[in-house]
């Protein structure tokens, strides 16, 4: 298995010695235990961007629950509640997937020091898949970035939370157009009431369709982008220190 570029050597002989690591060589057993240490201090990051990330989607879910309440307390209600909900999760998305861009740092590193360092000990394999992964993490530590866009992120937390509860918004809305005032199926008077206000149905209906297409073009463009999840981005700088 892949350890250090540089040479490892036993333990000094001479226990009263001070070791340098500045510039001596690192021994076997104080490599595993910083290794150890680092991959606990990234999990334990991970998991409090984790959490960030769970508490965005219950207010998420809270919102929605609060608009289809007001939505259908009163018959009255207008629909623009239900609408105005998908503002406010948008805004929830963008947060959500700025805090996911964070959480895959550390997760991009635990995955990096689990596959490279952790597999090939449970599989007794002497090398890492990633011969390198150790620079990468390296130079990853000196320089963070990024490993996924903000379209990819938004896609997602978009595929894996909002797209059900922006159906939730919808199948409401068409409901409460439907038994509100009164149950119609006649479409020109459910065409009616999607006016809201003084902007007319045509108006209205034109605003929605643009929202909902503008998530289809994120799924879309998201999964299409040359950018993958965990590229690292950061060869280069790799060929430079093993230079």
């Amino acid at each position: 298995m892949s350890v250090s570029n540089r040479d490892i050597s036993d333990p000094p002989t001479n226990p009263t010695r001070r070791v340098d690591y500045e510039t001596d060589n690192l021994d076997r057993n104080n490599y595993i235990a910083a290794i150890i240490h680092l991959y606990r201090g990234e999990v334990s990051r991970a998991n409090a961007w984790r959490m960030r990330l769970d508490q965005t989607t219950n207010w998420a879910v809270l919102t929605t629950a609060s608009a289809l309440g007001f939505a259908f307390g009163r018959v009255d209600a207008s629909h623009f509640s239900l609408q105005f909900a998908n503002l406010l999760l948008l805004v929830l998305l963008t947060l959500e997937a700025r805090r996911f861009r964070f959480f895959d740092v550390w997760r991009s590193r635990i995955r990096m020091i689990e596959t490279n360092f952790f597999g090939p000990i449970l599989l007794r394999h002497l090398h890492s898949p990633e011969s390198d992964w150790g620079a990468l993490v390296a130079a990853d530590l000196n320089e963070p970035h990024f490993h996924v866009t903000k379209l990819q992120a938004l896609r997602l937390r978009l595929v894996r939370n909002y797209l059900p509860i922006f159906g939730v918004i919808l199948l409401g809305w068409v409901i409460k157009l439907v038994i509100h005032p009164w149950a119609t199926s006649d479409i020109l008077e459910l065409y009616q009431r999607c006016a809201l206000g003084p902007v007319g149905p045509a108006a209205s209906l034109g605003v929605i369709a643009a929202f909902y297409v503008m998530l289809a073009v994120i799924l879309v463009v998201g999964h299409t982008e040359r950018q993958g999840r965990d590229n690292w981005g950061i060869g280069e700088l790799v060929q430079e220190e093993m230079q």
